[in-house]
């Protein structure tokens, strides 16, 4: 399809801004340029834009994630990927996962847990935390690659170790089940507890739960009740059923 004179003019005179934007950025001191990054998302945007244009990877993340989400600009998943890719191209570790995730999920393009896998693996070996969880999440599955759950143990620790939330939680449900790693219920309690105490509402359901088998009911009644501020549907029943019998 033939774009239109006047998408044409369009494109012309936002592209222009944006080099106008990217020539004043030089100018600006670190105060101005926080006090404009702070404002709203749509006026954020065309700075943000502007200095993802000018090799920023950090801006270009910020960029990619506001298309992703439709955050001040039109949602544009393809575009999002694109910026992915381009900030990806640093090494940066969290660019990688981004592209990893939008492949898993197929945001903007097909869902590929494949390649996906490739791309958390660069990541994961950058040392970057979310890079690791989601890696050995398919790693656990086995989607898009052999199963091996010993190795995703391993990079749950890793993240777990930075202060990754979910990442706690899933290596406490790893060494209470025995997934991967021999069953150790106090390896589990702990991991369940600095999964709770860093905010993620899985981890609070699960130390309340293992306080709750220790007949400390008021500590397992307070975990419940944080549990409830972030907690889905199906959890919220859960936890409603089991506070109405303690």
């Amino acid at each position: 399809m033939t774009a239109s004179a006047s998408d044409l003019a369009h494109c012309a005179d936002r592209a222009a801004d944006t080099i106008a934007r990217m020539a004043r950025l030089g100018t600006m001191s670190a105060s101005q340029l926080a006090t404009v990054l702070r404002s709203g998302a749509d006026e954020a945007a065309p700075w943000v834009e502007a200095a993802a244009v000018h090799g920023l990877v950090q801006a270009q993340l910020v960029w990619g994630r506001m298309l992703l989400e439709g955050n001040g600009v039109a949602r544009d998943q393809a575009a999002a990927l694109r910026w992915f890719r381009r900030a990806a191209q640093s090494g940066d570790g969290e660019a990688l996962n981004m592209v990893g995730r939008c492949l898993e999920q197929g945001w903007g393009c097909a869902a590929d847990p494949g390649l996906a896998a490739q791309w958390y693996r660069r990541s994961a070996a950058r040392g970057h935390d979310w890079g690791q969880y989601n890696f050995a999440n398919l790693l656990f599955d086995g989607l898009g690659v052999d199963q091996d759950r010993v190795a995703a143990v391993a990079l749950y620790h890793s993240a777990a170790s930075q202060g990754h939330a979910r990442a706690m939680n899933l290596l406490g449900r790893c060494h209470e089940e025995g997934w991967g790693t021999p069953v150790d219920r106090a390896a589990a309690a702990y991991w369940y507890h600095r999964s709770a105490e860093a905010g993620y509402f899985r981890g609070q359901f699960n130390h309340a739960v293992g306080l709750l088998n220790q007949r400390r009911n008021d500590e397992a009644n307070m975990w419940f009740k944080r549990a409830l501020g972030e907690a889905d549907d199906a959890m919220r029943a859960r936890i409603a059923d089991i506070l109405a019998k303690i």
